[in-house]
């Protein structure tokens, strides 16, 4: 999330780094907001950092039915991924290349960054911004049930549109 004023996009202070996070939900579930230690994601950080330390337990947590949802990004696809995945029985479900982003996480971050986005002082480092983002343990979990029941809905709203816009 970058913060700043209408209008100020390319000043100095603007332009400086940003961070890098990851999270979780369920029904009834979620994982703690994880903030990657600098540098990018690859394969194997999502791999060790992601999927061993946090996913496969969480999983297992979730019950037999759970089906781990992410996206395309190119980490997550990842051969190394998929054989980890795979050899720690991890349901993954599949994404077309170029599908529709409807993973319920993504209504998540919005609601996320509008609960920040609303308070009167607004983080100014990347330090705050990372303190801030831990209201992620505030967000109620009713809204992150209603969001994955909601899933149908929005899947056949996709469907309808032909891939186009939706309400959702």
């Amino acid at each position: 999330m970058i913060w700043r004023e209408p209008g100020t996009r390319y000043w100095a202070p603007n332009r400086g780094g940003g961070l890098l996070v990851w999270a979780g939900i369920a029904t009834n579930g979620r994982t703690d907001l994880y903030v990657f230690s600098g540098g990018s994601v690859t394969a194997v950080r999502y791999r060790d950092e992601i999927l061993h330390s946090l996913v496969r337990s969480f999983i297992s947590a979730v019950g037999t039915d759970a089906i781990f949802m992410d996206d395309n990004a190119r980490p997550h696809r990842a051969r190394l991924v998929r054989s980890y995945m795979e050899s720690e029985t991890i349901p993954q479900m599949a994404w077309p290349a170029r599908s529709p982003d409807l993973n319920p996480i993504e209504h998540m971050w919005d609601i996320l960054g509008r609960r920040i986005a609303g308070r009167s002082v607004l983080p100014g480092t990347l330090h705050e911004l990372q303190q801030t983002l831990q209201e992620w343990a505030l967000l109620s979990q009713q809204a992150i049930n209603d969001t994955i029941a909601s899933m149908p809905r929005r899947c056949q709203a996709c469907i309808s549109a032909i891939g186009y816009h939706t309400r959702y």
